[in-house]
């Protein structure tokens, strides 16, 4: 569901009162921005202990993004929090959240430790060659999640400022990551079409064959 950002009420002429030569009429609205700065959201990073204090809200926020009844929100929030719980454990694990008065986003991984991928998630099933030596210096970090309003996976996507892009670059720069990674389901189009507006490309490459190579696919990015 998409978060909505409080803005600057519009003004009128109180009543009885006209527009005339020395006094402007009412202002038009500008054109929504999307996920532009100017909206506020202001980006920072949680401790574990205040990860813990707001589990809460980190849940609320990843139901509301996901849509569907109430039975699939209380499904997706409790499947969330027990997923993040085990992340949150992995040594180097960063999460970072996005808000104005109210949490917007937030997006969190770990770094694959130093010399092999074993146990992330089954990531060394699909983790490409080329990949194997970022991996081997340590400079690896899996991307678990970016959880962010559906305005920011629809609008200005190929936007420094757009918020996905702000938070997952902030999170790979924060651990002097030479790459980020994230293994995602093939069939979930929406994601992948996400992720990939947002600058991810298939690490194997995008050739037919690739689309062959199992129902998982590993998505890579760069350090902006």
């Amino acid at each position: 569901m998409t978060v909505n950002v409080p803005v600057r009420p519009t003004t009128t002429e109180p009543h009885g009162r006209h527009a005339g030569p020395d006094r402007p009429g009412p202002r038009k609205r500008r054109p929504e921005r999307g996920s532009s700065p100017l909206a506020g959201e202001r980006v920072r990073p949680l401790s574990r202990r205040q990860i813990e204090d707001r589990f809460g809200d980190l849940g609320d926020l990843y139901a509301q993004t996901s849509g569907g009844g109430p039975r699939a929100w209380n499904e997706a929030r409790g499947a969330f929090l027990r997923q993040l719980a085990s992340d949150v454990r992995r040594p180097g694990f960063s999460l970072l959240i996005a808000e104005t008065t109210v949490l917007t986003g937030c997006a969190y991984g770990y770094p694959v430790p130093g010399g092999g991928t074993g146990g992330v998630r089954g990531l060394d099933a699909y983790l490409p060659g080329s990949v194997l030596p970022v991996a081997a210096s340590g400079r690896l970090f899996l991307v678990s999640g970016i959880i962010v309003p559906a305005r920011v996976r629809r609008r200005n996507q190929d936007r420094a400022w757009n918020l996905a892009r702000r938070l997952q670059g902030r999170l790979l720069a924060g651990h002097d990551a030479a790459l980020g990674v994230t293994l995602v389901d093939r069939t979930d189009v929406a994601t992948v079409q996400a992720l990939r507006s947002w600058g991810w490309r298939y690490a194997e490459g995008d050739t037919l064959q690739a689309s062959l190579l199992g129902p998982y696919g590993v998505l890579v990015l760069g350090r902006p």
